[in-house]
């Protein structure tokens, strides 16, 4: 590495599994690769938890810099005078952060940020976590359940895409605003106070979703063409129908499993009524339906045969399943024996 000649350094990978790698010349290859107009670092680091290595200062100047993907046993300590001019993707993993101000400070100094990911480590810590980027056009943030986190402020006018994962069960204040271009969102959240959060997305054009609570009527999502559901709670069904009827135009719809919630749950479709009133997509706009993980419950079974009787432009239906969960000859002949509402819906096994 000393003796690289080129002037242009485009990417440096680092992947670092063992703590043979000595912190002082894992600093002095990155400072090597920064010297050299570096555009790309990235550098997976899994040592001993409790010694994490510090990255050198002269990171945080490099005007170079576009992309900086950290993951592992690294402590976050910017300086005061950090400077990232040319960045515009950052991904944090599973890193530590010197205090609450280290993230803050670091985006403060990214001007022309679009792309962030952050997921928190586990039992750690932070303070409050704040994302005020005007740049960001993407952002995904993960909660870790055991996290102590004072709360949150997102403020991205530019976003285009949200993802949030928060298992976080403790009490913690969440401000999500000014997204008023928000294309996509995916929300798998397991704290109680969702109405900030839900308000804030209901611009979307696709979103997928999965929550602990259920979601307070009153909200519309008018401009939502395609949604995709976990059923994994006993709410879901009742969850489930009224987004359906806070998103008149939607056009596609997948009933789905976070695969973490299928492993602990896998059957959730407990808590289920007919409606009252048919949805105005089923009427309107809906034209395709499909249910992964489909194992052939009767709370399961009765859905569908509600979908394929009243979605009347229902163009396919596809139900996918694992042969041991449900007999694919005994699940097709009770669902394409059930009337339906489109003559020219096809029903597809997966």
């Amino acid at each position: 590495m000393p003796l690289h000649r080129a002037p242009v350094i485009e990417s440096f990978r680092l992947k670092l599994t063992s703590s043979r790698f000595k912190p002082e010349n894992i600093n002095l290859w990155v400072a090597i690769a920064v010297s050299h107009c570096l555009r790309e670092l990235e550098i997976l680091y899994e040592s001993d938890p409790d010694k994490p290595i510090i990255l050198l200062s002269s990171l945080f100047t490099c005007k170079s810099l576009a992309v900086l993907k950290l993951d592992g046993d690294i402590l976050l300590d910017v300086p005061r005078m950090v400077s990232l001019p040319s960045l515009k993707t950052l991904k944090l993993v599973s890193v530590r952060y010197f205090s609450e101000e280290t993230l803050l400070r670091l985006l403060s100094s990214s001007p022309i940020l679009e792309d962030l990911v952050v997921d928190l480590r586990e039992n750690d810590t932070m303070g409050k976590l704040i994302v005020a980027v005007p740049s960001l056009q993407s952002l995904s943030l993960y909660i870790p359940r055991d996290y102590v986190i004072d709360g949150n402020l997102i403020d991205t006018p530019s976003l285009k895409y949200f993802k949030l994962m928060d298992h976080n069960y403790k009490s913690h204040d969440g401000l999500i605003e000014n997204m008023p271009y928000l294309i996509e969102a995916y929300v798998d959240c397991c704290r109680p106070d969702i109405n900030s959060l839900i308000g804030s997305i209901t611009s979307v054009r696709r979103l997928a979703i999965c929550l602990e609570t259920m979601l307070d009527e009153g909200f519309v999502f008018n401009q939502l063409e395609h949604l995709e559901v976990c059923v994994c709670k006993d709410h879901s069904p009742n969850q489930l129908f009224r987004l359906l009827k806070a998103s008149s135009n939607l056009q596609g719809l997948h009933l789905f499993f976070i695969e973490d919630d299928h492993n602990n749950n896998p059957h959730g479709m407990e808590d289920w009524n007919q409606p009252s009133t048919v949805p105005d997509c089923m009427l309107s706009s809906l034209q395709s339906f499909k249910w992964s993980l489909y194992t052939g419950e009767p709370k399961e079974r009765d859905i569908v045969v509600y979908f394929l009787k009243h979605a009347v432009h229902l163009k396919t239906a596809t139900i996918k399943s694992y042969q041991w969960d449900v007999p694919k000859f005994e699940m097709l002949k009770e669902l394409s024996l059930s009337s339906r509402a489109s003559t020219a819906c096809q029903l597809v096994f997966d």
